[in-house]
């Protein structure tokens, strides 16, 4: 269960599998397009129900509720050894 102004994650179908372009892949044209939005809750909401989110853009945006408070799951890979090699060069070109 969402709380109004609670940070969540929507998700919403942007096209169905039959709205794709004709000239997509044929395993894209299977697939619908589906977007996921983070903000803030208009209304309290329960997960798996309709919902309208306020980005943190200001933008307002209507979807299921997919999770409350979401944690952000990226990172930026493994360890590259030749970064370091380019980072020490760029910090002596800048003196630093």
């Amino acid at each position: 269960m969402g709380k109004k102004g609670q940070w969540v994650q929507i998700r919403d179908t942007v096209l169905p599998p039959e709205g794709r372009a004709p000239q997509a892949p044929e395993d894209t044209r299977k697939t619908p397009l589906i977007m996921w939005v983070k903000g803030y809750l208009n209304a309290d909401a329960e997960v798996g129900k309709d919902c309208e989110i306020t980005t943190i853009t200001g933008r307002t945006v209507k979807g299921t509720l997919e999770e409350v408070e979401p944690s952000y799951t990226h990172d930026f890979g493994k360890y590259v050894p030749e970064l370091d090699v380019v980072r020490d060069q760029v910090r002596k070109a800048l003196g630093v």
